[in-house]
């Protein structure tokens, strides 16, 4: 039997709501009948309005704490993968409608609109601090003095929680946090869920061990929608990826590559001939010489190449469309298939990245920094999380400090590791300034 996907069940839009009993049942989109608003555009909406996202304006996408206000924060990167990831579903809706590799009764505007949301909501589960927080909160579960701490957890558990995942901790925050906390978050459509999901596998896969998207809190969830969207599972509780997730991660690596070289230029870490230099391939730097101010020239090249990339990776898209719908890239992503150009340039672009800004100095102190400002978070909270949990008694020091989680409280109805994916949902959550800010005052250092 064919296990290949069909475009009809890659674009549902079924929503699933968390029943009390535990149940995950579909429900139909409202946004039907409404000839205005998709149900792809009800998913933007909840995304934009979301809580999550907002805190995007405070939390690092490169540079902590940037002092320069046109520094790019994870709000403004997510908007600009957003416009991207639009672009790419729209040109490649295009040209397989052009095809006739669309049924006739989609409206191949929505396959824009999925990937535009699924772009929007990709960064939602970052913690303070970019992937350095990311190291921060594993490394403090993987210390060796606080092992007996896990010892209750299954081994499934202590993977979780012992690979703070931003990927996992984005679905957490769409399919639970957000909105009807517990009972569905966000209610998204299962195309946007899928089209996010870039690891559909959990931390206990094989795969899990470098990225996954999947915590077990949310792998029921998971079951229904990858059921509801025809995708094929591959192993036990890990699937094909949807087609549209490889938009997004496009859109995500052109936006990382490219948007971090204009901000080395307004921080003075690069010389624009650097740039122009990664971004010729892609882009004709003559057009650009008459614009004196150099950040602005990097822009325009910026912007020349990004559309020439979205052209590549469309088309590049469209030539493998029969692998992407029976599961089976043979390739690591689309950008690994694209033309020489296109592949250089984003590689030696990010090799740029890597080599003169990511271990600038400015850039290092504030990564050190995170480390024990997350790690004082984590010593008051999860401590005490174990003693009213295993031990049953807590004393004061604990008791105030569980009050800190006033928006989800631990109840003596937690099993543990519910009680720790609370303490994550709550320090990763943490922007950048707030995450300092507190750090700062549970040291005592701002008493007086």
């Amino acid at each position: 039997m064919s296990t290949a996907m069909n475009w009809k069940q890659l674009l549902s839009d079924i929503r699933f709501t968390h029943e009390e009993n535990g149940d995950i049942m579909p429900t139909e989109s409202k946004q039907l009948a409404d000839p205005f608003r998709s149900a792809f555009h009800a998913d933007y909406d909840r995304v934009v309005f979301s809580n999550a996202f907002r805190r995007l304006g405070r939390k690092t996408q490169v540079h902590p704490l940037a002092q320069n206000d046109h520094t790019h924060n994870r709000l403004t990167h997510s908007v600009e993968v957003a416009s991207v990831g639009r672009s790419l579903g729209n040109r490649v809706a295009g040209i397989l409608a052009n095809s006739d590799l669309l049924p006739q009764e989609i409206d191949f505007y929505h396959i824009g609109t999925i990937v535009q949301v699924a772009c929007l909501a990709h960064d939602l589960g970052n913690p303070p601090f970019g992937h350095t927080g990311e190291d921060a909160l594993r490394e403090w579960f993987r210390q060796p003095e606080h092992a007996r701490l896990l010892q209750p957890l299954t081994e499934a558990e202590r993977n979780d929680v012992q690979t703070y995942e931003g990927n996992a901790h984005s679905l957490r925050q769409i399919a639970r946090l957000e909105m009807y906390r517990n009972r569905g978050g966000m209610r998204l459509t299962a195309a946007s869920v899928g089209a996010l999901l870039k690891y559909p596998w959990s931390s206990s896969h094989p795969h899990g061990r470098k990225k996954f998207n999947i915590y077990q809190s949310e792998l029921p969830y998971i079951r229904r929608v990858a059921e509801t969207l025809g995708l094929p599972e591959t192993d036990t509780d890990c699937w094909a990826r949807h087609p549209l997730s490889y938009l997004m991660e496009a859109a995500d690596d052109i936006c990382y590559a490219l948007m971090d070289l204009e901000d080395a230029i307004g921080l003075g870490l690069l010389d624009y001939r650097e740039v122009e230099k990664v971004l010729s391939p892609l882009a004709d730097t003559a057009a650009a010489w008459h614009i004196p101010h150099p950040r602005e020239r990097t822009a325009m090249l910026r912007g020349l190449a990004i559309g020439k990339a979205v052209d590549d990776v469309a088309h590049t898209f469209v030539r493998h469309h029969h692998d992407l719908l029976n599961g089976c890239l043979k390739g690591r992503d689309l950008v690994d298939l694209c033309s020489e150009n296109v592949r250089a340039a984003l590689h030696n672009a990010k090799t740029l990245a890597r080599e003169r800004i990511f271990r600038h100095r400015s850039k290092l102190v504030h990564e050190l920094a995170a480390f024990p400002c997350l790690g004082l978070m984590l010593d008051l909270l999860v401590p005490a999380a174990h003693a009213l949990l295993v031990s049953g008694s807590l004393n004061v020091r604990q008791s105030l400090a569980l009050e800190l989680l006033e928006d989800e409280p631990l109840t003596r109805d937690d099993t543990l590791y519910d009680a720790y994916m609370k303490i994550l949902d709550f320090v990763g959550g943490m922007t950048d300034n707030y995450a300092a800010k507190m750090a700062q005052e549970l040291s005592g250092i701002s008493m007086v």
